[in-house]
């Protein structure tokens, strides 16, 4: 099918107002700054966090192109040093991400996601001689894709499960079983990603502003105990509601499972002893880093050593359990995204910024903090149908960071969750556009599905947290 010749110069005129739009605003910003009596490094920082801003909502271009723009006019105007840049792009945290995501590599190259996911959609979805319930078998599919993108990233899990859960709609005559299965586990992808520091970026956006304000760095079981809560009440009421109106008499087969390869058995061992090594690293009784005197030990170290391990490994077939061909495939751009927003967030701080934000969001002090978390969760879930949860996250964290409460991660730990908690748009996540490209779902549904399903999100989130923090 060709496009509507009509809707390209549309387009094409979008893109054009996106492009100029972005650095006029930021003029206009930078210009009432200075014409205020801030000094130049203010009116600056402000102006590309203005120009990002809108670059990031539309999409012009590229938003991991956008997000160099701070890497390169920081330093360049002096409102951050080369060393700070560098410290951004180099930090723990997206050193971290970058071995989860090569970790990631090694599980698709040796398959074992498959086998991970089959084993936990039979556990769960009651696979039985006759064959499994359908809404069973929904379920099963959503906890394995929310447990994987624990670890894995949300856009990945999405993608490995779905060949999976098409072969399962292929053996199937219910026409409803595609759209219920497929946004269900993109839905519960981008869920199971808030379940660790690793599962999205948000998380570590997170933890980054948290530490600038002088926040302690959460360990995986701290982060665990936040999240995880959350995650158990929103699942089985997305499985719910997605598959009321699934009829449950049909029988599915699911596809086998078949031998352990050698493969399949080194990957996942180095990746449970990686796991183990990221959970015990500060508890209990202080943790190895502790008994090994290492207190400078990262998560992230463990991540790159593993990445190692897998290089010298053999699969059994001739190679090793991860090659650098599979490495390099990374999504690069979303490291980028994550430095660009450290960037931000160093030059909110060292430029005055920050400060000032928090003395202007003073008053929010005398309000409920159930109330406060409330509409911060309802207007970030909404704001990430638009932009993506990692941009959102960028924007929103270093300024909520500064609202007056006992504790800031009972502001920020919310807007982190519901920045993932987008699930009425194709393109509010990867997983959503993923599921989406097949074919097999209708924008109204997603719309309507979502819609409700971003609206108990903003309640289940806001609750849990406000009680649980």
């Amino acid at each position: 099918m060709t496009a509507d010749p009509k809707s390209v110069p549309r387009k094409n005129r979008v893109n054009v107002f996106a492009i100029v739009g972005g650095p006029l605003a930021a003029v206009v910003v930078g210009g009432a700054l200075i014409a205020y009596g801030h000094q130049s490094p203010v009116a600056i920082a402000a102006a590309i966090v203005t120009w990002c801003a809108v670059w990031w909502i539309t999409e012009p271009i590229p938003i991991a192109v956008t997000s160099l723009l701070p890497l390169a006019i920081f330093p360049a105007t002096g409102v951050l040093s080369s060393s700070q840049i560098a410290g951004a792009f180099g930090h723990q945290l997206v050193l971290l991400f970058m071995g989860g995501l090569m970790l990631s590599m090694a599980m698709e190259r040796s398959n074992a996601h498959r086998r991970l996911a089959l084993i936990m959609v039979r556990l769960f979805g009651g696979h039985g001689e006759s064959g499994a319930d359908p809404r069973r078998v929904v379920f099963g599919f959503m906890a394995a894709a929310a447990v994987l993108s624990m670890w894995i990233s949300n856009g990945a899990t999405a993608l490995m499960m779905l060949p999976i859960a098409l072969a399962v709609v292929d053996r199937s005559s219910n026409t409803a079983l595609a759209p219920c299965l497929l946004m269900g586990i993109a839905f519960a992808a981008s869920v199971g990603g808030t379940g660790t520091p690793i599962g999205t970026p948000p998380n570590l956006i997170f933890i980054d502003n948290y530490k600038k304000i002088g926040g302690p760095e959460p360990s995986f079981l701290q982060w665990a105990a936040w999240t995880w809560p959350i995650i158990a009440i929103m699942l089985p009421i997305q499985a719910l509601w997605l598959t009321r109106r699934l009829p449950s008499r049909e029988r599915l087969t699911m596809p086998e499972v078949g031998a352990w390869r050698s493969e399949e058995k080194r990957t996942l061992a180095v990746f449970a002893i990686t796991a183990t090594l990221w959970v015990t690293r500060t508890a209990p009784f202080g943790g190895w880093s502790t008994w090994l005197h290492l207190p400078d030990a990262h998560d992230s170290s463990v991540a790159l050593l593993a990445v190692v391990a897998m290089h010298l490994i053999p699969n059994g077939k001739g190679e090793m359990l991860l090659t650098w061909n599979d490495a390099v495939r990374i999504p690069w751009g979303i490291l980028l995204l994550c430095a660009g927003g450290f960037a931000i967030a160093e030059a909110f701080r060292s430029t005055g910024i920050s400060l000032m934000i928090g003395q202007r969001l003073s008053g929010l002090g005398d309000l409920h903090p159930f109330w406060i978390v409330a509409v911060i969760c309802l207007a970030v879930t909404f704001l990430t149908e638009v932009t993506s949860n990692t941009a959102t996250a960028n924007l929103l964290l270093p300024i909520l960071a500064l609202i007056p409460a006992d504790d800031p991660k009972l502001i920020m730990i919310p807007a982190t969750i519901s920045a993932s908690f987008a699930f009425m748009m194709p393109a509010a996540t990867f997983p959503n556009a993923i599921v989406f490209a097949s074919g097999k779902i209708r924008v109204s549904e997603m719309v309507r599905e979502g819609f409700a399903l971003n609206l108990i999100g903003v309640i289940v989130v806001a609750t849990v947290s406000y009680f649980l923090l």
